[in-house]
C-alpha cells in the first residue's frame, strides 16, 4: 500500500510547479499524493475552503507527512496550523519569493507563518531571499547563513534548509542545520537549481522520503540526489553523468570543510577516489585543478569578509583556517595580487 503524503499549495496551471509538480514528484517516488489547494493562479481559496479541504484528507487517509507550500491568506495560516499540528512529519515551504525574485505572499501572511507554521516545523525550507525578508537581517556569507538559521531555530523550526544563496560568484550554496549540527552544500550548476519549479519539486520529495520512514538528513540527501537526477540533470552532460556526480561531491565537501582543511588529498580520501583521479575530473568539467577550486573558494570567502565584515586580518585568517595571519596574507596575495589590508582599503 502507498504511503499517503498530503501537499497543501497553490495550482499552477503549467503543472511545472505548485500542486502538480508536488503530485508528480511524489507519485515518482512511489508515494500516493493527495491535495489540498489554497489558490489559483492569483485567486485566493477561501479560507473555509481550503481548512475543509485539508481536515477532510488528513482525517479520511492520515497522511504520514505534510507540506505546506504557497498560502496567501493569513487567516488560512492561522486556521490550517490547528488542522496540521498533530502531524509530525511537517514541511513548510512557504515560497515567499519566486524564482525570478517576484513576492508571492504579504507581508501580513508572512508574519502568520511565522507564528503559526514556523514552530510547528520538522523541516523549514526556505531561500536565503526568503529567510532575509523572513528575519528582517542580510544573508551575504555562510555566517550570516549560520545566524539566519540559529534564528529560526529559534523561532521553533527543528530543521532548517536554507537554499540559493549567491553569495559567492558562480556557486549556489545551500545549509542544513538543526540546534546542535549543521551541514553546507554547494553547487555550480547555478541555472539548473533554480529553475522554475526546482524549489517546489524538491520540498515534495523531501515530504516524500520523510513520510517513508527517513530523519531529516536522510530525507533532505535522498530528495536531492532524485531531483539532482531527474530535474536538474534530466540532460545527459557531455562531461559524463559519474564525473558531475564526483565533481559536485568534491565542492559540497569543499564548502563543508574549507575551514579546515586545504589540502586536496583530505578530500580525494573522502571521495574515496586518488589525488589524480580527482585532477582528471575537475579538470574535466571546469578546466581547473583540485587545489585551484579550494583556493577560488577561500578566496572568495576571504574577499566576503574583508567587504562585508570588520573583522581583523587576523580574525579573517582564524576564521579560514589558516595557521596563522602570515600565511593568510601570502595566499591572498598570490590569488589577488594584492594584500588583505589594500584590497579592504582600496
Amino acid at each position: 500500500m502507498k504511503i499517503p503524503i498530503l501537499s497543501i499549495n497553490g495550482s499552477d496551471s503549467t503543472g511545472q510547479s505548485g500542486i502538480g509538480a508536488d503530485i508528480q514528484t511524489i507519485a515518482a517516488l512511489g508515494g500516493y499524493a493527495v491535495t489540498a489547494i489554497t489558490c489559483a493562479g492569483d485567486y485566493a481559496l477561501p479560507s473555509n475552503v481550503v481548512v475543509e479541504q485539508t481536515a477532510s484528507v488528513i482525517e479520511s487517509v492520515h497522511p504520514k507527512a505534510i507540506k505546506v507550500g504557497l498560502v496567501t491568506d493569513g487567516e488560512t495560516v492561522r486556521r490550517l496550523r490547528d488542522e496540521v499540528i498533530a502531524c509530525r512529519r511537517l514541511v513548510i515551504a512557504p515560497g515567499i519569493f519566486d524564482a525570478e525574485g517576484k513576492q508571492m505572499i504579504g507581508d501580513d501572511v508572512v508574519k502568520a507563518i511565522v507564528r503559526h507554521l514556523v514552530p510547528e516545523a520538522l523541516l523549514l525550507m526556505l531561500r536565503c531571499r526568503d529567510a532575509e525578508k523572513m528575519l528582517g537581517i542580510s544573508i551575504k556569507t555562510d555566517d550570516d547563513m549560520l545566524e539566519a538559521a540559529r534564528l529560526l531555530h529559534e523561532m521553533g523550526a527543528e530543521w532548517v534548509l536554507l537554499r540559493g544563496a549567491r553569495h559567492t560568484k558562480g556557486r549556489l550554496t545551500a545549509l542544513l542545520s538543526n540546534s546542535s549540527a549543521f551541514h553546507f552544500f554547494t553547487s555550480y550548476n547555478v541555472d539548473g537549481w533554480q529553475r522554475h519549479g526546482v524549489a517546489a519539486a524538491l520540498s515534495a520529495a523531501i515530504t516524500t522520503r520523510l513520510g517513508m520512514g527517513d530523519d531529516a538528513p536522510t530525507a533532505i540527501r535522498n530528495a536531492h540526489d532524485f531531483i539532482h537526477s531527474q530535474v536538474v540533470y534530466a540532460k545527459t552532460d557531455e562531461t559524463g553523468g559519474r564525473a558531475i556526480d564526483i565533481y559536485n561531491s568534491f565542492v559540497s565537501l569543499v564548502a563543508e570543510h574549507y575551514r579546515k582543511a586545504h589540502d586536496v588529498a583530505f578530500y580525494a580520501d573522502r571521495l574515496c577516489i586518488t589525488t589524480r583521479y580527482l585532477s582528471q575530473i575537475t579538470d574535466r568539467v571546469v578546466g581547473k585543478s583540485p587545489k585551484q577550486i579550494i583556493a577560488d573558494y577561500l578566496l572568495s570567502e576571504a574577499r566576503t569578509y574583508l567587504d562585508t565584515t570588520r573583522l581583523s586580518i587576523q580574525e579573517v585568517a582564524d576564521r579560514l583556517g589558516f595557521s596563522s595571519q602570515a600565511l593568510f596574507c601570502k595566499f591572498f596575495k598570490s590569488q589577488e595580487k594584492t594584500s588583505p589590508s589594500d584590497y579592504r582599503n582600496r
